[in-house]
């Protein structure tokens, strides 16, 4: 059973940045995709970005791209997203999640084991 747990949320400026990280436990294979979805109050959960386990595949948002950037950390065994240049916009509950192959990957519906999410709150 993989369990996956988020942290690094918080508050900042527009403008600022924060990282956020997706620790992953339990047995992984190389054919995993970890993405970060993000909802906030009011709207439907989005997209964000995805990688696949060996961290040389990404897809990402319209609305992120430039900005966020996920990667990979082997040695920490987490999927991190780097969030640059932060608008208020971006304010949202930001949950990662994993789903086994590429088909359907920037789908929430198609990840099969969540976390519990971190708060990421930007102020104008």
């Amino acid at each position: 059973q993989v369990q996956l747990v988020e942290s690094g949320g918080g508050l900042v400026q527009a403008g600022g940045s924060l990282r956020l990280s997706c620790t992953v436990s339990g047995r992984t294979f190389a054919w995993y995709y970890i993405g970060w979805f993000r909802q906030a109050p009011g709207k439907e959960r989005e997209f964000v970005a995805v990688v696949n386990w060996g961290g040389d595949s990404t897809t990402y948002a319209d609305s992120v791209k430039g900005r966020f950037t996920i990667s990979r950390d082997a040695a920490k065994n987490t999927v991190d997203l780097q969030l640059n240049n932060l608008e208020p916009e971006d304010t949202a509950v930001y949950y990662c999640a994993l789903k086994i192959g590429s088909h359907n990957r920037n789908l929430g519906s198609a990840f099969d084991s969540w976390g519990q999410g971190t708060q990421v709150t930007v102020s104008s």
